[in-house]
């Protein structure tokens, strides 16, 4: 075998599903370049696969096409190793939407290699610096709150503190998927983030997420006023801002809306600091109602324009 033919993911993952919404997902922190596209494999309804340590991508799409076909991770996992000459340098985890589970961990995975299942989840870490990073994951994960997202990357977080990757930190990535499989699989891809190459790959994993939330808050409020539930769309808004105050879109289109819904008053403030901030969404505005974003009323713009004066 030449090890060179592999990419050498090496990292601690976690593959999960939640019980309670039938969300699937792989997080995943590794020193290796952008290892979300080597490591993580996952499809709305079907499955969610972690392939690494001298990765054989292949069991990705193959172990979730099987999966497609009805077996289990159990059954994939096991057809797939039998297929591979070189399974004892491969770790691979699978999780399917029955929640079935499936782990392997080869015989010559470098130390300090290994792996946990739980309840609908595994854990799984090679070229470790300790034989505790995988457990602490396990416990972390068991022990966390909130959604599955939210639990991965407790687990993620254990994993460094632990010690993590024997070599240091380079990339992480997130993908989410949905449970169903009866919806356009684009629509099922609930997370799928990535930090290709950063000094704290984690903290840049949980910043992108946050800022994800935001904007979903951002298109629940979008939906909530298109249904006329001003008060609670307005809630979502400013749960929207808050999550990410240095981002001045959110409170652009709070402002706009507002606006649009007869709360000139409460917009005017918002606009405000926005523009001071930077002028160039003064343009933007003024430019909203060409496009039918903003009703055409020369009043209301030249307020606007006079904010910072």
């Amino acid at each position: 075998m030449n090890p060179k033919r592999f990419p050498f993911a090496h990292t601690f993952s976690i593959v999960a599903r939640d019980p309670r919404t039938g969300e699937m997902g792989v997080a995943v922190q590794s020193h290796w370049f952008s290892t979300g596209s080597v490591v993580t494999w996952a499809e709305p309804g079907i499955g969610a696969v972690a392939t690494q340590s001298m990765t054989e991508i292949s069991y990705g799409p193959l172990g979730l096409f099987q999966m497609q076909q009805k077996k289990t991770a159990p059954q994939v996992l096991r057809d797939l190793l039998a297929k591979d000459a070189n399974s004892e340098v491969r770790q691979v985890a699978m999780v399917d939407a029955n929640g079935n589970i499936a782990v392997h961990t080869g015989s010559r995975c470098i130390a300090e290699a290994g792996h946990h299942t739980g309840h609908q989840y595994s854990v799984q870490a090679n070229m470790m610096l300790k034989p505790t990073v995988w457990p602490a994951m396990a416990a972390a994960f068991e022990a966390a709150q909130g959604c599955l997202a939210e639990r991965m990357l407790e687990a993620l977080d254990a994993a460094q503190a632990e010690g993590g990757d024997v070599r240091g930190k380079q990339s992480a990535a997130m993908l989410i998927v949905s449970g169903e499989n009866n919806i356009e699989p684009w629509k099922g891809v609930l997370v799928d983030l990535r930090v290709e190459d950063h000094p704290e790959p984690l903290t840049e994993l949980r910043r992108l997420y946050n800022t994800q939330r935001a904007y979903e808050y951002m298109n629940k409020g979008d939906d909530l006023l298109s249904k006329g539930n001003v008060e609670d769309a307005f809630t979502a808004y400013d749960t929207a801002a808050r999550l990410t105050p240095h981002i001045l879109e959110l409170p652009f289109w709070q402002a706009v809306t507002l606006i649009e819904t007869g709360r000139e008053e409460q917009a005017f403030p918002i606009l405000k600091k926005v523009i001071a901030a930077e002028p160039n969404w003064l343009t933007l505005i003024e430019r909203l109602p060409a496009a039918g974003l903003l009703r055409e009323d020369p009043v209301l713009l030249e307020k606007i324009r006079r904010l910072l004066d």
